[in-house]
């Protein structure tokens, strides 16, 4: 019987943790769903399906709890107005890249394979209307750097 004190201390701990991460998935909201095309400055366009998180409260929601990201996907957050953004990787399961864009839609900084989990702050450059966070890795594959421009509505 020794050997189950350590397993129910471990429950114990973990449980409400657990819970925790359902209880965020519950009362998760749904996106709506969009295309934008990013251009190069070497001329090639790319473009990604997104998912908008346009409410406060999906903007806190953003990618957490996903197991996976297809290569061609991503989410928009749209933040409304142009401000100094800081990001992080609470309960987001897959490397990112985070593309941080100016209101006229030029990238004014990218963080590259950003680390599952994290707690550490990722910052935008400079005041930013959006971020657009694509699969770890997605940007240096495909050439996306800094001063490539986004298209989408909301960026003039």
């Amino acid at each position: 019987m020794l050997y189950r004190r350590p397993f129910l201390l471990a429950c114990a701990f973990l449980l409400p943790w657990v819970a925790s991460l359902a209880g965020a998935a519950q009362t998760g909201e749904t996106f709506r769903w969009d295309t934008l095309t990013i251009v190069t400055g070497a001329g090639e366009r790319h473009a990604f399906r997104v998912e908008v998180a346009e409410t406060p409260r999906q903007r806190v929601q953003g990618l957490q709890l996903r197991a996976n990201l297809k290569p061609d996907t991503g989410m928009l957050f749209d933040f409304e107005t142009v401000q100094p953004v800081a990001m992080w990787m609470k309960n987001t399961f897959v490397s990112l890249d985070m593309l941080f864009i100016a209101a006229d839609g030029r990238i004014l900084n990218i963080a590259p394979n950003t680390t599952p989990l994290s707690l550490a702050t990722i910052a935008s450059a400079g005041p930013v209307r959006g971020v657009l966070e694509i699969r770890g890795g997605t940007s240096a594959q495909l050439g996306i750097n800094t001063g490539d421009r986004v298209q989408y509505p909301i960026f003039r």
